[in-house]
């Protein structure tokens, strides 16, 4: 978990951190605790960079095969 934190930062993840504490702090400011609550749940869902795919739900895998790919061949069709 704590590698989670703090790897992997990057410019639109700290945008993504700084917006959602700004819509916090403009929550309690206004009183309005829906608006708070949004705020927390766009902070957390930047602090451990997580996303509408952070259960792998469309995640992909990456082909690591060693093995050499052979030609295709190809016929002309008259």
């Amino acid at each position: 978990m704590k590698a989670r934190i703090v790897n992997g930062w990057n410019w639109m993840r700290a945008v993504r951190l700084i917006v959602g504490l700004a819509i916090f702090v403009q929550g309690l400011y206004a009183a309005d605790w829906l608006f708070a609550i949004a705020g927390v749940l766009f902070s957390s869902l930047a602090l451990f960079n997580m996303g509408c795919c952070a259960g792998s739900g469309c995640g992909y895998t990456i082909n690591t095969s060693s093995k050499k790919m052979e030609e295709t061949t190809y016929e002309e069709v008259v």
